[in-house]
């Protein structure tokens, strides 16, 4: 997609903030919700486990921190932890729906008829119970309906990551049905695919499309060196930046896309789990 100049779009996407387990740390979600407030971004991405274990309190606990948010367009999935204990009904009464589509004008002036839009498809891929997910079948004539615009900036939440991450041990979370979801997505010419699940913010290239996982925001349940982040996109004439923010404590540039060159820059403390340095900001 080529964006009119000077149209651009911001997306915070944070994930895995684990309320209710004993690493969780709430004075760090408390900042990465007051920096989201600040920034006003055109989304706020939520991509699954908001909880530890999927009770009713814990749903309560993220829910008063993610209302903090009114006013903010904001997606919210659940993750594997959520589903946890019949989580899947708390989810619901805090949260509604957990597959969702919603267009997000690319008007940072607010114009009444913005020149692009963004469809953004939210899918539950998280099974009662299991660490695994699954998109399925069943899913994939819906998930084609609902990039029914041609024109729109195509991006796809999933709280499972669809390929590996480094740096996070033998793989076995992987959605069971990622190869046909990733064939799915690059038929439907998606340029974004948002994911959480193993803590370490990521970035992959896989053609034309951008596969972006986030940290945990508020959990100190961490590999390595890893610290706990988030990210914030910054969409611009078809160009991205990934910036990496470390909540109370400042941010790197984790990663840029040239749409034109079709280049992804990465910076190197990205792969923080391995440098001690990345600690520092």
């Amino acid at each position: 997609m080529s964006c009119v100049k000077g149209d651009n779009l911001k997306i915070a996407q944070l994930s895995d903030i684990h309320c209710g387990h004993p690493m969780f740390d709430g004075e760090l979600l408390d900042h990465a919700i007051e920096e989201i407030i600040e920034l006003k971004p055109d989304l706020v991405v939520v991509a699954g486990d908001l909880t530890s274990e999927g009770y009713a309190p814990q749903f309560r606990q993220a829910k008063r921190f993610l209302d903090r948010l009114e006013g903010l367009e904001m997606v919210v999935i659940p993750g594997n932890h959520d589903l946890m204990n019949v989580g899947f009904l708390h989810f619901r009464d805090s949260f509604g729906k957990s597959d969702s589509v919603v267009r997000i004008p690319f008007n940072p002036q607010g114009d009444v008829n913005p020149s692009k839009w963004a469809t953004v498809v939210a899918i539950n891929s998280s099974k009662p119970d299991l660490a695994e997910g699954e998109v399925g079948h069943v899913k994939y004539d819906w998930i084609r309906k609902a990039y029914e615009w041609p024109n729109d900036y195509r991006v796809f939440v999933i709280h499972h990551h669809l390929v590996p991450i480094p740096g996070t041990g033998r793989e076995r979370n992987i959605v069971w049905d990622a190869g046909d979801v990733l064939a799915l997505l690059s038929e439907m010419k998606v340029h974004l695919v948002l994911s959480g699940h193993k803590h370490v913010p990521n970035v992959w290239k896989l053609g034309d499309m951008l596969l972006i996982n986030s940290g945990t925001a508020s959990s100190y349940r961490v590999r390595g060196y890893t610290r706990p982040s988030y990210n914030v996109l910054e969409i611009d004439d078809g160009n991205l930046t990934v910036i990496q923010k470390y909540p109370g404590l400042g941010e790197i540039v984790a990663a840029r896309y040239e749409r034109d060159e079709r280049e992804l820059t990465l910076n190197p403390q990205l792969a923080g789990m391995f440098n001690r340095g990345a600690w520092s900001v």
